[in-house]
C-alpha cells in the first residue's frame, strides 16, 4: 500500500473592500475617507469573486488540504463556496473589518506554520502581512486590490490557484524566492504623484508566468523614440473618434504632443484635439463611448509587463468590449519591453472571456513607423 499523502495547510486572509475604488475612479481604498467616498460613488465589493476563482482552481487540483481562516468576508464564505471546510482561527469585532483584523488573522496563523498564507488585497495588505510574518512563512497575493505592484501576487486569481497547489505538491520547478514588497503613497497618487518605496521582502513562491515581478522604475534620460512615436499618435488621431487613453508617462507624452494637461495616474479621453473628460471613472468612460467609435492608447507597466488590470480598473471588461481589438494601441519603450521576465505582456480584467480574447500577439508601438508583436496572456 502506498502511504496516505500528508495533508498540506494553508492560510486565507481577504480584504473585503480591496479593489472598490478602481472602477469608480479613486486610486485605492486606503484609509475611511476613502472607502467612504468609493462607497458614495456606488462602488462595490470585488474581492470575493477573485478569491473564489483562485479557491476553486486551487482545491480542484490538491487534497487532502487543511484551511485556517478568518470568519466571514474574511475569507471563509469564499472557502465554503470553494467546497472546502474551513477553520475560523479569527472572528471579527462587529465593526467592519481592518487591518488590525488582518494582522490578528495573520498571527494565528504564524502560530499554526501554515504551509502558505494565501491572502486577497493590494500592497496595503502586503505590508500588513509582512508586518506580522515576516520571513517564516511563505506568502502569495490574490491580486484584488487597486494597485499592486509588489512581487508577492500572481499574475491572475486562477494562476494562484495553480501555484499555490504546485507548491503544496512539491513540483520542484516551485521555487520559493524573496520577493518585494513595495507600496504607492494613495494621498500622492491622489495628488497625481508617484511615491513609490520598498517596504520589505517576503518569502513567496514563484514560476515564471504565474507571479508577476515588482514595478520597474523608469530613467531619467529621454527617450527620444517614445517621444517621437507619441508625437505622431497624436498626429494620427481622427476626427470625431474617441480616444481613451490610461494612466502613465508614456500616454502622458500622447497628451503633451496634443498641448493638453493629462492626470498621470487617472484615464483622460479625447476628440478632435480637444479634452473630453479628465480622471473618469468606469461609467463616465461608457458615456462618452456612446454612438462613438473609440480607441485605447495605453503603455505597459514595467516590470511585470501589465495591460489591463493593474491601476486601471476604469479600463474595464464593459468599457474594453467596446473597443475593437485592433483600435488597443498599445505603446512603449524597447527598453522596457526587452527588461520583462518573461517576455509577455498580461491582462487580468476579471472577465476570463474578455482576456482569452485578448490573448495572443498584440503589436507595441515603440518608434515612428516601428512595432514589435508581443505575446499577451492572462
Amino acid at each position: 500500500m502506498f502511504p496516505a499523502p500528508q495533508q498540506k495547510t494553508i492560510g486565507l486572509i481577504v480584504n473585503p473592500i480591496a479593489g472598490m475604488g478602481g472602477r469608480v475612479g479613486l486610486k485605492g481604498t486606503d484609509g475611511a475617507a476613502a472607502l467612504a467616498e468609493a462607497r458614495r460613488r456606488g462602488a462595490l465589493p470585488a474581492s470575493h469573486e477573485r478569491v473564489l476563482k483562485a479557491l476553486v482552481r486551487l482545491a480542484a487540483s490538491c487534497s487532502p488540504l487543511a484551511v485556517f481562516t478568518a470568519a466571514g468576508p474574511m475569507g471563509e464564505e469564499a472557502a465554503r463556496q470553494a467546497g472546502l471546510a474551513p477553520t475560523v482561527v479569527h472572528t471579527l469585532a462587529p465593526a467592519a473589518s481592518s487591518a488590525d483584523d488582518t494582522r490578528a488573522a495573520a498571527r494565528a496563523m504564524l502560530a499554526l506554520e501554515v504551509d502558505l498564507l494565501l491572502f486577497a488585497g493590494g500592497d496595503g495588505t502586503a505590508r500588513d502581512i509582512l508586518d506580522v510574518v515576516q520571513d517564516r512563512i511563505p506568502i502569495l497575493g490574490i491580486p484584488a486590490g487597486v494597485k499592486m505592484v509588489s512581487a508577492v501576487f500572481g499574475t491572475t486569481p486562477g494562476n494562484v490557484g495553480m501555484l499555490a497547489a504546485r507548491l503544496l505538491a512539491g513540483d520542484p520547478a516551485v521555487r520559493v524566492r524573496d520577493a518585494e514588497v513595495m507600496d504607492i503613497d494613495e494621498d500622492a497618487m491622489r495628488g497625481d504623484r508617484v511615491s513609490t518605496r520598498l517596504y520589505g521582502y517576503a518569502r513567496s513562491p514563484y514560476a515564471a508566468a504565474l507571479v508577476q515581478n515588482a514595478k520597474a522604475g523608469s530613467g531619467q534620460r529621454a527617450d527620444v523614440a517614445l517621444e517621437a512615436v507619441c508625437r505622431q499618435i497624436a498626429r494620427e488621431m481622427q476626427a470625431g473618434r474617441l480616444y481613451i487613453l490610461g494612466p502613465g508617462t508614456t500616454t502622458r507624452r500622447v497628451m503633451s504632443a496634443l498641448a493638453l494637461p493629462a492626470t498621470l495616474l487617472g484615464v483622460d479621453a479625447v476628440v478632435d484635439g480637444k479634452l473630453a473628460g479628465v480622471d473618469l471613472a468606469e461609467a463616465d468612460l461608457l458615456r462618452l463611448m456612446e454612438g462613438r467609435e473609440a480607441s485605447l492608447i495605453v503603455g505597459v507597466l514595467g516590470g511585470h509587463g501589465s495591460l489591463f488590470g493593474r491601476g486601471n480598473q476604469q479600463i474595464s471588461s464593459a468599457v474594453i468590449r467596446r473597443i475593437r481589438r485592433s483600435d488597443i494601441i498599445v505603446v512603449a519603450s524597447m527598453d522596457k519591453l526587452l527588461q520583462l521576465s518573461p517576455r509577455s505582456l498580461h491582462v487580468d480584467t476579471g472577465d476570463e472571456a474578455l482576456d482569452a480574447t485578448l490573448v495572443g500577439h498584440l503589436a507595441v508601438r515603440t518608434a515612428p513607423d516601428r512595432s514589435i508583436l508581443f505575446r499577451v496572456e492572462s
